[in-house]
């Protein structure tokens, strides 16, 4: 029997680049959506967003069956897209609108949550501190179309933004 669950994760900078392995996964996952929150402002506009100003993060939430896959696994796919140990953005998106942040939806999210930072923590992968809130979800609001499925719809300009941010070249330093 199905069971329907959301994930929400703000991560690496731009929300582009937070869709495609969660779309790509094999099994369990319903839906990827880009989005906003954590804001201050119902319904928010990229422009409005983009400023810094707002309090949202670009984050994308996750349908996914959970009885096929689970939340642990969300969050194995998750954390090598990211630089955990970034508090200023991601790569070479700057800014609060694009920390990392891990929102949880129940009690069990947030312990499985919290588990799978410190296990990432004790791994020793990282030098520095692994700075990536694990705060309560809110409101999520999805981005404007154009936002959707960006690494199909605009395939060179997707692949262009992440070579020049320089995610794929730590994401095989450390991961």
């Amino acid at each position: 029997m199905r069971k329907i669950e959301k994930a929400t994760f703000a991560g690496g900078g731009c929300f582009w680049c937070m869709v495609k392995p969660f779309d790509q996964w094999d099994g369990g996952v319903v839906s990827v959506v880009s989005g906003y929150t954590g804001g201050t402002i119902e319904n928010p506009s990229y422009e409005q967003v983009k400023t810094g100003t707002t309090g949202h993060y670009e984050a994308v939430q996750i349908m996914y069956d959970s009885s096929i896959i689970s939340y642990q696994t969300i969050l194995d796919l998750y954390w090598p897209q990211i630089d955990p140990t970034d508090a200023g953005g991601q790569f070479h998106d700057r800014g609060p609108q694009y920390r990392t942040a891990i929102f949880y939806h129940n009690a069990a999210q947030k312990e499985t949550a919290i588990n799978s930072k410190k296990s990432l923590k004790e791994s020793n992968r990282f030098q520095k501190e692994i700075v990536t809130d694990i705060l309560p979800a809110q409101p999520f609001y999805p981005a404007e179309d154009y936002h959707q499925a960006f690494y199909k719809k605009n395939e060179k300009e997707y692949k262009l933004d992440r070579e020049k941010s320089g995610r794929d070249v730590f994401i095989q330093k450390y991961w």
